[in-house]
């Protein structure tokens, strides 16, 4: 069997790859995948549109299943339910045509899993590409007056943590860097556990989202992404005009992620994070916030409180308090690029 040439991908192929996809649940859409169609209609009633966009370019097992997570993941950090996702696909010239069969496969059993509807996007064949790169675009909807920023979290807010960090990147490393870990004596078992980490805890927050909002009391979502938690503070501290000061130990880190990043020299602090969310919340609410999250079989925990931004941002852990670490690019990135 030949491999794809550059270009669209074979319409025989394309349009049996899109009579899989069926939006006939989803009365929105007006106007789904269909050969020859370039763009999507849909209705979003009275609600007020959250729009997210984010590619995809580490990840290649599932990158289909990743992109809908993590764009599906900021959308509901703003208070808001996904609904319709749409995928662009960059296919390295001479792939078999299981691969795009594969992120078809997986695109669907990733909206599936969210009752979003893949409801088109673009793909090409394209030259000169190492692996397969996947941007995905996620829209949602709000009830107006819901919506939820970044920058809301108010001062003596108490900052909650979901799951545990480094989720994301502990699993990519597990993957993709193996046989170094393997050399470096990360015992077999420890990267099997980790791999799984994209289920278990997984990298969805939507659920703890929606779970903190139905609560009461959230000023602030933010899922800490590229540059790990310590980035995801800062950026949330930043737009808000706060500082912060962290308990350390109050954080929950895997041991798996701890073996994995000792051993590569990377701080488990900076290292991409997708499947956490940070909450800034009232504290008359934070407390009933974690145990509404804990009752889905997850973790959560209060981490820190919000303080004047001229305090700037600090960590305390075992009795010692210092500045919270800064990361110019993601450890991630760091280790790839090295």
């Amino acid at each position: 069997m030949s491999g794809l040439k550059a270009g669209k991908l074979p319409a025989d192929l394309l349009a049996r790859l899109l009579t899989t996809v069926d939006t006939s649940g989803d009365p929105s859409v007006i106007l789904g995948p269909r050969p020859g169609e370039d763009a999507a209609v849909i209705d979003p009633d009275s609600e007020l549109v959250v729009a997210k966009m984010d590619p995809i370019t580490f990840a290649t097992d599932r990158i289909g299943w990743y992109a809908v997570q993590v764009n599906a993941n900021d959308v509901a950090a703003t208070g808001g339910t996904p609904r319709w996702f749409m995928a662009t696909l960059f296919i390295p010239e001479g792939s078999d045509s299981t691969l795009p069969e594969a992120v078809f496969g997986q695109l669907q059993s990733a909206c599936a899993s969210l009752n979003v509807s893949l409801i088109g996007g673009h793909t090409e064949i394209t030259v000169d590409l190492p692996r397969p790169i996947l941007s995905g675009a996620m829209l949602g909807t709000v009830h107006r007056g819901a919506a939820i920023s970044t920058a809301g979290a108010q001062l003596g807010d108490d900052l909650i943590l979901t799951s545990g960090i480094a989720i994301e990147g502990t699993a990519i490393l597990a993957a993709q860097a193996s046989d170094q870990l393997r050399e470096l004596g990360v015992d077999d078992a420890v990267l099997a556990r980790a791999r799984r980490f994209l289920d278990e805890p997984g990298i969805s927050v939507v659920m703890d989202a929606r779970t903190a909002t139905e609560v009461g009391g959230v000023h602030s979502m933010h899922d800490p992404t590229e540059g790990g938690l310590a980035t995801g503070i800062a950026e949330m501290c930043s737009a808000s005009g706060l500082g912060l000061t962290v308990k350390g130990n109050a954080v929950r880190v895997y041991s798996e992620s701890s073996a994995i990043c000792d051993a590569l020299d990377l701080n488990v602090w900076g290292l991409i994070a997708s499947g956490a969310l940070l909450i800034a919340a009232d504290p008359a609410q934070s407390t009933a916030i974690v145990s509404a999250v804990r009752s889905l079989s997850r973790q959560a925990a209060i981490i820190g409180v919000m303080t004047p931004q001229d305090d700037g941002l600090k960590i305390e852990e075992n009795g010692r308090s210092g500045p919270l670490p800064v990361f110019e690019r993601d450890e991630i990135v760091r280790y790839f690029g090295d």
